[in-house]
């Protein structure tokens, strides 16, 4: 469903496994840079009408599950730890070339998106799986289906901007990108790490 190239080994939620507060650190900051990111969009597309409305609720969905990482990581006795660069979304962002065309940085920044939301789907899934907390087992299921909706939305909105072909070329080739650069990771207690 997600079309992602490249799968997570089993080994990946061993180590978030025993790095627990990492992991939880990780991903409470992920939400709340995916809570800024659609904030950002609305600032910069405030003439999107859908589209301010779609990232209005998902920024607040996000900011959400911030709540939620972080309440479950005080119930455990742990402490939100501090921010850590996401190279994973940087090299993302860095796969398109710059443009000044509106379309096209809208187009870009709404595939990108889509994909970090994609790739958290598929982790918080692999997560869950291989997980015997049963707390987090099912709060990590419960994620993914969230991250699942709000990749096909970005996905959606980027097709109807764009002709459709144009869309699934750029797509294709990101996914590409993003799976080799994946085939490098999985050693790390990050989310995308």
């Amino acid at each position: 469903m997600l079309g992602l190239q490249f799968e997570t080994e089993t080994s990946w939620a061993d180590i978030a496994k025993v790095n627990l507060q990492q992991i939880l650190t990780d991903h409470a900051f992920l939400e709340q840079k995916a809570a800024s990111n659609a904030v950002s969009i609305i600032i910069n597309y405030s003439e999107e009408t859908e589209l301010v409305k779609e990232m209005s609720n998902i920024a607040i969905e996000e900011m959400q599950h911030f709540k939620m990482v972080h309440l479950l990581m005080v119930k455990r006795g742990m402490v939100l730890g501090r921010e850590q660069k996401n190279d994973y979304a940087v090299r993302l962002q860095k796969f398109f070339p710059k443009t000044k065309d509106r379309t096209n940085a809208l187009i870009q920044r709404l595939l990108v998106a889509a994909l970090i939301e994609a790739r958290s789907c598929e982790r918080f899934k692999v997560f869950s799986e291989n997980m015997e907390d049963e707390e987090l087992q099912k709060f990590y299921k419960n994620l993914m289906i969230s991250e699942a909706n709000h990749y096909t939305t970005f996905l959606q909105f980027a097709r109807q901007y764009q002709d459709r072909a144009i869309v699934d070329e750029k797509w294709n080739a990101l996914l590409a990108f993003e799976a080799e650069m994946m085939k490098e990771r999985g050693t790390l207690a990050k989310i995308h790490g």
